[in-house]
Parts: C-alpha cells; sequence; structure tokens
C-alpha cells in the first residue's frame, strides 16, 4: 500500500514536470513560427503561432493544477510541497503555498503569461502586428516557461518521502491577504507584457502610427488598475499583519512594485496626446519599454536575495537569470527604439507649455522622475556595497519623503489645471481664467484647515490641491451640462458619464486619488503612539485619548501553532490582540493586532508582550486619522478605471443617426 502511495505522489510530480516540458516544446514553436508568420508574411505560419498559444496556456494550466493537487494532498515527494508546506496547514494556507515560495511563484508568473498570451490570440487584428505581437508574448513566455521547467522547477522530487513537510513562511499565513496582494500583483505585472508586445511589433514593422496605442489602451488600463488595487493590498497587509500600525516603509520590494505603477501611470496619460495630438510618439515607447522592464527588475529584486526585505525571496540560482533576461529586455527594446528613432517623430511642433499637452508632458516628467528617484534609494545600498564591500549602508523613508511630497504635490497640480486648459496652446489671459478659481479654492481650504489647527505644511498643501481639484472636475462637469443644455440635448448628468464613459472614469479615479492623498496626508502627519503595561483586572488607565482595561489573557494551541490573546476594553468596547507562534519559527511572535476602522480616526492595538502568568500584557496603541480613506479611495480610483473601460460606440452611433457631433474625450 505504501509503495501505491509513493508510486502515485512520484507520478502526480512526473505528470506535472512533464507538462512543463510540452509547454516549453511548444512555445518554442510558436516562437518560430510567429517569427516565420513576420518576416514572410505567412498567415498559415501565423495561425499555427496562435493556435501553439492555446496549447501551451493548456499545459501550463495543467501544470499548476498538479502542483495545486499536489500541495492539497501533502504529497511531500515533490519538494515544493515538502518545502513549503505542512500537513496541518489551514486548507487556504495550503492554496496560498502556491505562489508563497520561489518556484510557485514562477510558476504562478508563467500561467498568467500564458493566459495573458491566449486571451491576445483571440482578440488580435489581422493585419501586420499580428505574427510579431506573439512573437514577443512567445519571447516572454520562452523566458518564464523556460525557468520553471529547468532552474526554478516546483516538481523536482525530494530523495526520501516525509512524514510532514517545514511549512509555508509564518509571514504569509499570519493574514488572509496573502491570497490576494499576489496575485493581483502579477496579474498587473504580466498585463503589462501586452502593451510591450504591441510597441515590439510596432518598432519591428514601422507602423508607428497611433494604431498600436488605441488598441492597447485597455489592456494597459487593466494592468494599471490591477497594479494600483495591488500595492494598496499589500499595504493593508503590512498594517494588519505587521504590527507597527503603517502601510508603506519604502521597503525594497514594496518599491519594486511602486516604480512600474508610475511608469505606467504615465504613459496613459501621454497616449491620450499621441491619440489626440499625434504628438508623444517616442515617448510612449520608451514608458512602455521602460514599465515591462521594471516588472522584471522588480521581480529580479524579489528573487535574487541582493536586498533585504520582509517581502524577498531567499536568493537562489534565477537571480542571475532574471538578470539576464532583464538585460535582454532593455537591450532589444532601446536598440530597436534608436533604429526606428527617425520615425518616432511628432507630427506638429513641441507643446506649448501653456496647453493641455504641455501640462500632461509636465506631468509626465515628474512621473519619471519620481520613478528614478525610487529606483535610486533603492538600488544605493546594493550598489555602496558592490563598490565598497559595505553592508550597513541604508535608505530611510527620509529620504524618500524628501523628494515623493513636493513631486506628489506637484502631480496634484498638474492633474488639476490640465484638462481645463485647451488644446494646442492658451494664451495667458485663458490660462489665469482657468487657474484663477482653482487657486482661490485652495488657498481658502487650506486658510480654513489652518484655522481649525492643521499645520503642517505638507498636509495644508495637500488639503489646497485636493480642493483645487475638485473643483476643477466640478467646473469641467458644469461646462459639459452647460453646452448640452446649449444644445437642447435631452438628458442631465447621468447621460454624460453614458455618453463619455471614458472621460467621466477618468475624472471619478482622479477624485479617488484625491482621497487617497488626503488619507496619505492625515495619517503620516498625526499618527499617535503610545505604550503601556496593563495589568489583569486593574482600574482603565489613560492612552493616548482613550481609556484601556485588560479584562483577560488566554491562549489558543492549534496544530500549526498557538496564539497568547489579550481581551481589552478601550472606552468600553473590546477588542482582541493576539500574538501568533508557528510550528515553523517557535521563538518568533507574529503579532495580529486588532483594528477599530473609522471614518475620521482608527484605533490600532497591538499586544508586544505578556505575562506567563497571566498577571500583565504590554501593548502599543496607535491613533491613526483618515486611514480608511487610502483603502476607500482605492477603490473609487478602481471603480473609475473600470467606468473608462465602458465602450461608447453604440453611444457614438446614436449621436451621428440624431445629426450630432461624437464626444470627444
Amino acid at each position: 500500500m505504501l509503495n501505491l502511495i509513493s508510486f502515485q505522489s512520484s507520478a502526480l510530480g512526473a505528470l506535472g514536470q512533464l507538462a512543463l516540458l510540452a509547454a516549453l516544446a511548444f512555445t518554442l514553436a510558436g516562437t518560430w513560427l510567429a517569427v516565420l508568420g513576420g518576416i514572410r508574411a505567412d498567415a498559415r505560419a501565423t495561425e499555427a503561432a496562435r493556435r501553439s498559444t492555446w496549447a501551451v496556456f493548456a499545459l501550463m494550466s495543467l501544470a499548476i493544477m498538479v502542483l495545486l493537487t499536489a500541495l492539497l494532498r501533502d504529497d511531500f515527494s515533490v519538494r515544493y510541497v515538502a518545502e513549503h508546506s505542512m500537513r496541518s496547514s489551514p486548507t487556504w494556507v495550503k492554496i496560498t503555498s502556491l505562489w508563497g515560495a520561489l518556484e510557485g511563484s514562477v510558476l504562478l508568473w508563467a500561467w498568467m503569461l500564458a493566459g495573458f498570451t491566449f486571451i491576445l490570440s483571440l482578440t488580435l487584428r489581422r493585419d501586420s502586428l499580428r505574427p510579431w505581437a506573439l512573437g514577443a508574448m512567445f519571447v516572454s513566455l520562452l523566458f518564464f516557461v523556460g525557468v520553471c521547467a529547468t532552474v526554478a522547477s516546483p516538481f523536482t522530487p525530494v530523495a526520501s518521502l516525509l512524514a510532514d513537510g517545514r511549512g509555508p513562511n509564518p509571514a504569509l499565513q499570519n493574514h488572509w491577504m496573502m491570497a490576494v496582494h499576489p496575485v493581483l500583483l502579477y496579474l498587473g505585472f504580466v498585463g503589462l507584457s501586452v502593451p510591450f508586445a504591441y510597441a515590439v511589433a510596432a518598432l519591428v514593422t514601422g507602423r508607428l502610427s497611433d494604431h498600436w496605442v488605441t488598441v492597447t489602451r485597455r489592456w494597459t488600463l487593466v494592468a494599471w488598475v490591477f497594479l494600483t488595487a495591488a500595492i494598496v493590498a499589500g499595504g493593508w497587509w503590512s498594517y494588519e499583519t505587521l504590527g507597527w500600525g503603517g502601510y508603506w516603509a519604502w521597503d525594497p520590494v514594496e518599491n519594486a512594485s511602486f516604480i512600474p505603477w508610475l511608469l505606467t501611470t504615465a504613459f496613459l496619460h501621454s497616449v491620450q496626446i499621441q491619440e489626440r495630438r499625434g504628438l508623444m510618439r517616442s515617448w510612449n515607447v520608451w514608458l512602455i519599454v521602460l514599465a515591462y522592464a521594471s516588472t522584471v527588475l522588480g521581480t529580479f529584486l524579489n528573487r535574487s536575495g541582493i536586498v533585504q526585505s520582509v517581502h524577498a525571496f531567499a536568493g537562489g540560482p534565477v537571480g542571475p537569470v532574471f538578470f539576464g533576461f532583464l538585460a535582454f529586455l532593455l537591450i532589444a527594446g532601446i536598440g530597436l527604439a534608436a533604429w526606428r528613432a527617425p520615425q518616432l517623430r511628432d507630427d506638429g511642433d513641441p507643446p506649448s507649455a501653456l496647453s493641455r499637452e504641455g501640462a500632461f508632458l509636465a506631468g509626465n516628467w515628474l512621473f519619471v522622475v519620481f520613478a528614478v528617484m525610487v529606483l535610486v534609494g533603492t538600488l544605493f545600498p546594493t550598489f555602496i556595497e558592490a563598490v565598497q564591500g559595505r553592508r550597513d549602508a541604508s535608505v530611510g523613508p527620509a529620504f524618500y519623503n524628501a523628494f515623493a511630497i513636493p513631486l506628489g504635490l506637484g502631480l496634484m497640480l498638474m492633474m488639476g489645471v490640465g484638462p481645463l486648459l485647451p488644446w494646442r496652446r492658451a494664451d495667458g489671459q485663458t490660462f489665469w481664467r482657468a487657474l484663477r478659481p482653482l487657486l482661490i479654492v485652495g488657498v481658502g481650504a487650506a486658510a480654513l484647515a489652518f484655522v481649525l489647527g492643521v499645520r503642517g505644511a505638507g498636509v495644508l498643501g495637500t488639503i489646497a490641491l485636493s480642493a483645487y481639484n475638485l473643483l476643477g472636475l466640478g467646473l469641467l462637469t458644469a461646462r459639459a451640462l452647460k453646452q448640452r443644455r446649449e444644445a437642447r440635448q435631452v438628458g442631465g448628468f447621468l447621460s454624460l458619464v453614458r455618453e463619455q464613459p471614458r472621460r467621466y472614469g477618468a475624472y471619478t479615479a482622479h477624485i479617488g486619488l484625491v482621497v487617497m492623498a488626503l488619507g496619505l496626508a492625515f495619517s503620516g502627519a498625526y499618527r499617535g503612539d503610545a505604550q503601556a503595561t496593563l495589568n489583569t483586572g486593574a482600574a482603565p488607565r489613560a492612552l493616548l485619548h482613550e481609556q484601556l482595561q485588560l479584562v483577560s489573557l488566554r491562549e489558543e494551541q492549534k496544530p500549526y501553532g498557538a496564539s497568547a490573546i489579550a481581551r481589552v476594553l478601550i472606552d468600553g468596547r473590546p477588542f482582541e490582540a493576539r500574538l501568533n507562534t508557528f510550528r515553523q519559527a517557535p521563538g518568533t511572535l507574529f503579532p495580529a493586532p486588532a483594528v477599530r476602522y473609522g471614518a475620521i480616526t482608527d484605533t490600532y492595538l497591538v499586544l508586544t508582550s505578556i505575562d506567563p502568568a497571566g498577571k500583565w500584557a504590554s501593548v502599543r496603541l496607535i491613533e491613526s486619522p483618515l486611514v480608511s480613506w487610502i483603502w476607500w479611495g482605492t477603490l473609487i480610483v478602481c471603480l473609475g478605471a473600470g467606468l473608462t473601460l465602458v465602450s461608447p460606440r453604440q453611444v457614438g452611433v446614436r449621436r451621428m443617426a440624431a445629426g450630432l457631433a461624437p464626444a470627444t474625450d
């Protein structure tokens, strides 16, 4: 019987490895067929390449299902399961173990990339870009599937069958958000492969008109939404899990996800200029090449072991391989862009500084400078270690905040005034007429906040620019409603949204960003933090603005670990904060704070230590204003971005039939 179980287990791992090797074979074939179809304009070769994507996706789906089955069945003959899972782990932890370590995370990435390539194969137009876009996707697939099938295979067998596994990383099973954050992040990273593939296809074929950016706008926006949600979900995990009451520490791996977001945000804004005015063609090619390359950079940092981070995987054999792929992407992208530089020239003159294009370009420069500064701060300690051999070099939050705050305020400034300016050129009077009401409202809001007790310069600036932006969006909407009335069109605001979802989706996303900015400013500047030791059953003790009373201490034992639980009354409301320990790390405590979310202030209780006899507990109380606005603002951003994906095509047909000019974005 034991021999039969062992045979079934080894067969499961062999099936997974066979699926990876077969997927690699189809990827090689698809790459060759796509290139052949592009060079010879051979429709049959291109069609064969397109169908190869189906086989690759099916085989990668089989591989990931095999690994998931091995995790759920506790198949410890597979080394990945033996090293990163445990029989007593809850089912949801076993599922998240699929991406909780290096080999599984690369497999998830490769599977998602195969899925995006499959979807792309169903939507590609029959034009000259088709084979080269497929070919670029296949090149990325070739790398990731090849890594899975060779140096980072999750199906490597163990030398001898184990009775139980070592278990997952405790930090990754301390909160359910680990079931969400990595998946969202990989969807964002992988999603950028599609616009990158189209950019490569446009460069190879020389078809550098506005077609490729128009086709990829939705792909880019979907990737951007996933990236946005992933970054904030990671912040929420940090807030709920690490026990420090914060959500962003400028950690190297956090930064590695933020850099692609900055570059992608810049790209989404500048493609509007290319679509509308035929400008910034070269700029957009560079942006998308760097954005996709930065996702590989982030993956390299996360998996090479060269940076120290709570999020990073241990160093392994994939670090040099990822670095090589990153170098290949940069060399190929830069080389193609340089080759086609004469054809990437803009149709008209450079945009005027006092124009909508000028405001968008200024915002783009701020995004790029922001990304470069974050990259410098992230890599500086590694550079110092490589050059001087020192391991004590570090870059703290003070460095990042010194440029992040002014650059963030600058972006809010451009975000408010840009849409109010006309295309091409505005004279000084028009510019002042657009800017004056925004400045008056912004200064008035900051003055009111100052009277109410707000003193931080950054917070006052955020309040001023938030009011400035909200008024700008209001004026734009009022202007559109006025034009509608003058044209005697039926319907009000909802009709505007239905007819121009892209425009009003962008407005909604900007409102969400304003809400997030206020949450970031207030929670960073006005956080209260205090610690105390409470005795069981003693009278309430004042801490910050609260009354704390320790009611009881107890311990919970579970198969995979234990929890010490303190029940504390805060202003009469019960809180239960925990200190968790896991079998994999018996000497390490993992806090599980108790958080009372509020529209104005969050109350955050952390258990730091306890008396084994149950007589006292040390706690940390944190009060953070407007933290919840970050989470709600993100939801508004994602809803707005989703609205921009709604097609106004049928609305445009109805408007044309009625003899009306179609709305423009």
